[in-house]
């Protein structure tokens, strides 16, 4: 059974974010083959995102004669990877949270290796000529009120110290000429982050798997997975693929496909708008480059350009899904489009004019640590998870196909090791006492940020409950 879209019914067809409809439009014709009938595989692969395709793609580095089957239930990349913010980011200013949970040894190592994947990441495409709009351009962190200055200052002393740092302040008047915006009080660069079209990057290793030898099996959800025998066996509506080793590389979806991990994550909204292109008004105010710009709210603005002279604005932490539910409005128009004009309004004054090309709403699957987990499914030894990327993974899905591949190989190494392997480091309260208590964090974090933003002091109860969402910022403060 072959075809050109998804059949009726299917979620793929009713919307697609901009950064995935563009990226199908420029592949062309687009032949969708669903599995029919029973196969074998050495290894077997739920999801066809960054996630699965980096696993695939690094297992047939180490051996390119292993067979593997890639199975995606809508389209390869229609998930998180083709509609993210397109953020290419590292751990380094997540270094006191990483201290914590993983020990300093490890800590050093996993910041190490997030900038380390930049640079591979950039070399992968350049060799199997993915054209994904990647531009290493730096990132820039950004106080745009009195009380977000001094937020980085510890963590990057901490850095400085460790020999790890990649991060400079920046002069004001240079940052602000940097960032096009006025509303900077303070600033740091790293030159080791940039942007990318997610989406552009996903639908490439496609590609080069399905070049490689890789069979791909899209509109094909996994129904069922028996774990009862050596070799496991995925099942789908169709037929079915015995396999030496199973990859649930689902991301946001284990919360609600397997029970167990219904309390290990939550899944949060990022809302997005692009604009028409503006490249003359981009040029006015000097953001002519790929660097991606993060203010230090807990629930962050952030902002790039495109290729072909857009500006992508996003905003997090709107919507939490009860149940960590893949909700459909995560597959939607934003519903917060007003709250996204608002705030380019608020950086970009001169681009009050400038039309919105598209919104749109995506699901975020965050754990506790604010780090992924990987690991074996009910201690099954060849059945192996990872997620949890908590709105980090275009960098960090690199090393999980890296930890992924060490654990379908059975190896003794870094990455079987490394302290994301061995699951869940904590849970969340069960419903409805995590959705309500969501709920009182963030509109508690709305009110003490809008407060700060009018230079007026926070009440005591607005800035306690926004504790418990520290993981959630793109900078840590010493523990």
């Amino acid at each position: 059974m072959h075809g050109e879209a998804p059949p009726s019914g299917s979620d793929a067809g009713a919307f697609r974010p901009y950064w995935f409809d563009e990226a199908l439009k420029r592949e062309g014709e687009h032949e969708i083959t669903p599995l029919n009938g029973h196969i074998a595989s050495d290894v077997c692969i739920v999801g066809g995102g960054y996630t699965g395709l980096w696993t695939a793609l690094m297992l047939k580095e180490q051996d390119p004669d292993i067979k593997i089957t890639i199975i995606e239930k809508e389209i390869c990349g229609y998930g998180a990877s083709g509609s993210n913010g397109g953020c290419v980011l590292t751990l380094a200013t997540k270094y006191f949270s990483l201290c914590r949970f993983y020990g300093r040894n490890e800590a050093r190592r996993l910041v190490m290796a997030s900038e380390e994947s930049v640079q591979k990441i950039k070399q992968y495409t350049e060799e199997h000529h993915i054209d994904c709009d990647l531009r290493i351009d730096g990132a820039q962190y950004i106080a745009t009120n009195e009380a977000q200055v001094g937020v980085m200052d510890e963590v990057i002393q901490a850095l400085e110290e460790e020999g790890i740092n990649p991060w400079v302040r920046q002069p004001l008047e240079k940052a602000v000429e940097f960032a096009g915006t006025n509303e900077i009080r303070e600033a740091f660069f790293s030159p080791n982050a940039g942007s990318v079209q997610p989406a552009l990057l996903v639908r490439g290793l496609v590609r080069v798997a399905r070049e490689k030898g890789i069979q791909i099996y899209e509109n094909t959800p996994m129904n069922q997975i028996l774990p009862d025998r050596a070799r496991p066996k995925v099942m789908t509506p169709d037929g079915s693929i015995d396999a030496g080793k199973v990859v649930l590389a689902i991301n946001a979806w284990m919360a609600s496909e397997f029970r167990q991990f219904s309390r290990s994550i939550v899944v949060v909204s990022s809302d997005m708008a692009i604009t028409e292109p503006i490249p003359d008004r981009l040029e006015e105010v000097g953001l002519t480059h790929g660097a991606t710009i993060c203010d230090s709210r807990t629930f962050v603005h952030y902002f790039h350009t495109s290729t072909d002279g857009r500006l992508l604005f996003g905003k997090g932490g709107n919507t939490f899904a009860y149940g960590s539910k893949m909700l459909p409005l995560f597959f939607q128009a934003s519903a917060y489009s007003s709250q996204l004009e608002r705030a380019i309004e608020r950086f970009f004054p001169r681009f009050k004019s400038a039309k919105m090309e598209q919104t749109w709403t995506g699901g975020s699957d965050r754990s506790t640590t604010g780090f992924p987990f990987f690991g074996n499914l009910d201690e099954h030894p060849n059945i192996h998870y990872g997620f949890g990327y908590s709105g980090n993974g275009v960098t960090l899905s690199w090393l999980g196909g890296r930890i992924l591949c060490s654990l379908c190989l059975d190896r003794d190494d870094e990455w079987s090791r490394c302290g994301f392997v061995g699951g869940p480091r904590g849970y969340f309260p069960p419903e409805p006492i995590r959705w309500i208590g969501s709920m009182m964090v963030r509109n508690a974090i709305r009110r003490k940020e809008a407060a700060e933003d009018a230079g007026v002091r926070p009440n005591f109860y607005d800035s306690l409950m926004a504790r418990f969402a520290k993981s959630a910022g793109k900078s840590d403060k010493r523990a």
